[in-house]
């Protein structure tokens, strides 16, 4: 008996409709794996029920810590960006300090070199005299003591004397130390720019020639400190020349034009 039921069911195994089969080849290939396991701190088959607002437990273990929002992974790297710009900030805030001082201390050092120049520019123009009257002093020495002598003696030969000695004295110290140099013009050919003619007078000569000089003239170095004062021989006719072209109111050698006289030209341009 037994073996015509195990008979029987092995008969009804093989008449199974074949849908029905399908759908539970389907239903059991839905189901998880067995070896599959829970998340951490969850029952075993509550994987993938829903909770109170609608939403997969298992989902909700996964995404994150409980409410925190989707994309809040980004807080971290703006909160470290954020702390960038603040030490970026402080680091230009400390600069910009250090250059103000470095240009008030600038400043300050230019307000004082402009002060020191400006003080040392007036002290010089006040004592720029100073080296020249010191070595005066030893010559004014001389005088007196040369006065003093001439004084007691009653000799004109030795206040003479002392005048010369004290006169060389003086010009050799000029002339070596600050190079003042005296010039002699008597016989000398007249030059403008180191002569000035207070007479003039007719001569045999062939140029201009310094007949006597009046003032000495000086050089310093290379230029004409004062010209000599001086009076002056001139060519025959010169003089004559000189006064016609006066009076014909022209430039020296001009001529009256052909049937001019000397009264109409003069005064015309």
């Amino acid at each position: 008996m037994s073996k015509h039921r195990h008979d029987s069911e092995s008969s009804k195994d093989r008449n199974v409709n074949p849908t029905i089969a399908q759908d539970q080849a389907g239903t059991s290939a839905q189901r998880p794996p067995p070896d599959v396991q829970s998340p951490p701190g969850q029952p075993a088959g509550n994987f993938g029920q829903t909770g109170p607002h609608g939403q997969a437990e298992g989902d909700s273990k996964f995404s994150g810590s409980p409410g925190q929002t989707p994309g809040s992974s980004a807080t971290p790297d703006l909160a470290d960006e954020l702390e960038a710009v603040r030490k970026e900030n402080a680091a230009l805030k400390s600069e910009i300090e250090e250059l103000n001082a470095k240009y008030l201390r600038k400043l300050a050092e230019e307000v004082n070199f402009r002060k020191r120049m400006l003080r040392e520019k007036e002290d010089g123009q006040k004592y720029a005299l100073s080296s020249i009257l010191a070595d005066l002093v030893p010559i004014l020495d001389d005088f007196d003591r040369g006065m003093k002598a001439a004084s007691g003696a009653h000799s004109f030969e030795q206040l003479q004397e002392g005048m010369v000695l004290v006169q060389r004295q003086l010009s050799q110290m000029l002339e070596n130390k600050y190079a003042l140099k005296r010039f002699d013009s008597a016989g000398s050919p007249f030059d403008p720019t180191m002569h000035e003619a207070l007479f003039a007078e007719p001569a045999d000569v062939d140029e201009a020639v310094v007949s006597e000089e009046y003032l000495p003239g000086y050089m310093h170095h290379e230029r004409v400190l004062r010209s000599a004062k001086v009076r002056v021989k001139i060519p025959n006719g010169v003089k004559k020349n000189v006064a016609q072209d006066a009076a014909f109111g022209g430039e020296p050698g001009d001529k009256p034009a052909a049937g001019q006289r000397p009264e109409e030209g003069a005064g015309q341009d």
